[in-house]
């Protein structure tokens, strides 16, 4: 499947882990099924439905890793055609290797009953943001990672990143 659907603003973004749950699935190509890869910690919980653009490979060898802002959750293989408002561009760190980027690009649904009022990563309230930050340096710090945020960037900057990244 390619990252862009039929309009070259408009991303497909394969729903891997849905918002508001404790256990993370992570697509199998070998099996060609999601896998139960873990299980988050009491209290603990996915802010926004996580998943992957496909077509693409990012630095760490695997499809780009997307985040979508809906109302409700999914469920793991959904697919969802969204516009995109920004990047979240980012460094991981295991103790011992060298530090790896894995951006999170951040989208909406192009089909959606609410009125869009999110047009670019600057528009989501800082608030939220600092908790989304903190969900991933404790996420990360349960695989003994250290997560650095390197900046946030718009629809145009993340756009360029998914062509970059297309295979």
């Amino acid at each position: 499947m390619k990252p862009f659907s039929n309009s070259k603003d408009i991303i497909n973004i394969i729903i891997e882990t849905p918002q508001g749950g404790r256990n993370k699935f992570a697509y199998d190509p070998a099996t060609d099924f999601f896998k139960l890869r873990k299980v988050l910690p009491l209290g603990m919980t996915f802010p926004l439905d996580f998943g992957f653009i496909p077509g693409t490979q990012g630095e760490d060898g695997d499809p780009l890793d997307a985040m979508v802002m809906m109302e409700r959750g999914t469920y793991p293989g959904c697919l969802v055609e969204c516009r995109i408002i920004g990047i979240i561009e980012a460094e991981q760190k295991e103790k011992g290797k060298p530090s790896e980027r894995n951006d999170r690009i951040i989208a909406i649904p192009e089909v959606t009953c609410t009125p869009v009022m999110v047009k670019h990563i600057k528009d989501i309230d800082k608030n939220f943001l600092r908790h989304l930050f903190t969900f991933f340096e404790q996420y990360n710090m349960l695989e003994h990672k250290k997560f650095s945020l390197l900046g946030l960037k718009g629809p145009q900057s993340a756009l360029k990143t998914i062509r970059k990244y297309s295979v």
